[in-house]
């Protein structure tokens, strides 16, 4: 007796395949053709076809339900976490831009604490007070400048990758968020009389008003003033030459860039006199002249040879070092990655090359050959920025020449490892005016500032439990009972454990997180401390981590978004080539 099985899914869909195949043929066969037609092989052709479809309907009626389901499934979360992200992001975003419109009101500290005056806006002034506890002491700013610069990115407004006003952060924003009332004076100080503990300041804004110059008092100083540009005495470099510090010399080299490049293009113009106003001459092998370097390069690559082609043969940019090689702080695989990256953009690299004097149209420097002999040769510039070295400002050398222990120092005040100015008690520097061993960058007197924040927190801290353990003392002294005046004395040793964990601050240690350089070509190169060693890397990715890098460093939210604005728009409509 034969015995009957249940048909497997492979015999089912074979049959079924086959049953259509028959009717099809079928079809075919009864179909009235032509007589030209009838000998065509479609026979052979379409009932394969049909094959092949039916084949694929009865597998996908067996397989696809359980599939499409999961698909439907993974895609429907998939949208539902990207839009609940989406609306969490624009809720935070939203919360984060009412608490900085929208600041709490503040009260008027007491009088009878000390006075604090902090000098400058930089990177150490701003971070002292963006940790300090202003209610512990009366806060006084004094500076020119009425807002806090992001430096870093300054290379890039030069040639309008990004708009002055993103990297700028006004200094009322910061203080208004404070607890306690911080007063600012918008003037320079021109002078600090350290006997009697005054601040000379003179207002030098347009508008004058009663009274110009005037002394602020201070129990507690903080010099913070930063540095200016040194010139090492070279002739014509104050004159002819445009420095990187400011917003004011970002604005005032990308009008000279235009003016270069318009010039050039004037009717009947000389090709040496092209040649040398299309030359860009960069003296310092740092990361502000590097940086600047690659920017110009780029502005030139992408938006000024599109737009005024008849300049494609005569730019050059030059970069100008004194020493053997160019970003010394970094590694010497770093160091290598640049110098191949300028020559693949054309950027010219003159290292060993000592200015020794600059005129309006060109520059003397001296050239160290391989064999060590030296030759002086003129190199033609049409825009020349320096950026190397920094100088002591005339306020410091001033209090410098009032304290007998500053005599020996000459590019800047020497601080003890708290940062207090040697030969003096209650005055305090940070950043390129203090000389604490360390390089004057911004990373460096940031650290410095949170250092000082904390600093005077803690003294503030130990000033209120010294008060208290008075008081207790006292209070144990008129204790009616034991029992009272044991209560009283426990208080007094949590005080004391209190005080002493205050105390227990210790000096200023700076801790390196790396640097960071872009180099042109959205490439970039980055040396970061790594656990016990440095990690170097370059290229694009490395870009990528310095535009982020950059961004979670700006100082606010504000600043983040407008920076991205301005990539944006650089990225989709290119850099302006107006002269303005």
């Amino acid at each position: 007796m034969r015995s009957v099985m249940k048909p497997s899914l492979l015999s089912h869909s074979f049959r079924s395949a086959s049953a259509c195949f028959r009717s099809t043929q079928r079809s075919l066969t009864t179909t009235t053709h032509p007589p030209c037609s009838r000998q065509l092989p479609i026979r052979s052709s379409f009932p394969r076809l049909q094959l092949h479809q039916a084949w694929r309907r009865s597998y996908a009626d067996r397989i696809s339900p359980v599939t499409k389901r999961r698909g439907r499934g993974f895609l429907r979360w998939s949208w539902r976490a990207f839009y609940l992200s989406a609306l969490g992001g624009v809720g935070y975003m939203s919360y984060v831009i009412y608490i900085l419109r929208t600041p709490d009101d503040q009260f008027n500290p007491d009088p009878s604490k000390k006075t604090l005056v902090i000098l400058g806006t930089g990177w150490g002034s701003v971070s002292l007070l963006k940790k300090l506890d202003t209610e512990n002491y009366n806060v006084v700013v004094i500076s020119p400048r009425n807002f806090f610069l992001f430096t870093p990115l300054l290379p890039s407004c030069t040639t309008g990758t990004i708009e002055h006003r993103s990297i700028m952060e006004p200094i009322r924003n910061i203080l208004r968020h404070k607890k306690a009332t911080v007063k600012y004076y918008e003037a320079d100080a021109t002078k600090i009389d350290y006997e009697r503990k005054v601040v000379h300041i003179n207002d030098e804004s347009e508008i004058k008003g009663d009274t110009s110059s005037t002394e602020v008092p201070f129990d507690m100083l903080v010099v913070g003033v930063g540095a200016e540009n040194a010139t090492f005495g070279i002739p014509g470099v104050r004159e002819h030459s445009c420095f990187l510090k400011e917003v004011g010399d970002a604005q005032q080299i990308r009008k000279r860039i235009m003016d270069c490049v318009e010039t050039a293009s004037f009717k009947d113009q000389s090709p040496e006199e092209r040649r040398r106003l299309l030359h860009m001459v960069v003296v310092g092998g740092g990361p502000t002249g590097v940086e600047f370097a690659g920017e110009l390069q780029d502005f030139f690559e992408q938006d000024l040879k599109k737009w005024i082609p008849e300049i494609t043969d005569d730019f050059h940019v030059t970069l100008v070092e004194a020493l053997p090689n160019v970003l010394p702080m970094f590694s010497k695989q770093l160091i290598d990655y640049t110098e191949s990256t300028f020559k693949e953009e054309s950027i010219s690299i003159r290292t060993k090359t000592m200015v020794k004097k600059v005129t309006d149209k060109f520059i003397e420097a001296e050239f160290t050959k391989p064999d060590g002999t030296k030759q002086l040769e003129t190199l033609p510039y049409g825009l020349l920025v320096w950026a190397t070295g920094n100088a002591v400002r005339p306020v410091v050398k001033d209090l410098m020449s009032q304290i007998p222990a500053q005599k020996d120092s000459r590019r800047g005040l020497s601080v003890n490892e708290y940062l207090v100015v040697n030969g003096t008690e209650n005055i305090w520097a940070v950043g390129d005016c203090a000389i604490a061993n360390y390089a004057p960058t911004a990373q460096v007197a940031s650290q410095e500032g949170a250092f000082l924040a904390r600093l005077f927190n803690s003294l503030a801290k130990t000033e209120t439990i010294n008060l208290e353990l008075a008081s207790l003392s006292n209070q144990q002294s008129k204790a009616p009972n034991p029992a009272a005046r044991n209560e009283i004395f426990e208080n007094i040793k949590a005080l004391q454990k209190t005080l002493r964990r205050v105390k227990q601050i210790g000096p200023f240690e700076y801790s390196h997180q790396g640097s960071l350089a872009y180099i042109g070509s959205e490439r970039a190169v980055a040396d970061i401390s790594w656990l016990s060693g440095n990690f170097a890397s370059g290229g694009t990715l490395t870009y990528l981590f310095w535009k982020s890098a950059y961004l979670n460093m700006c100082f606010s939210t504000r600043n983040r978004v407008l920076v991205c604005i301005d990539w944006m728009k650089a990225r989709l409509f290119g850099r302006d080539v107006s002269r303005e």
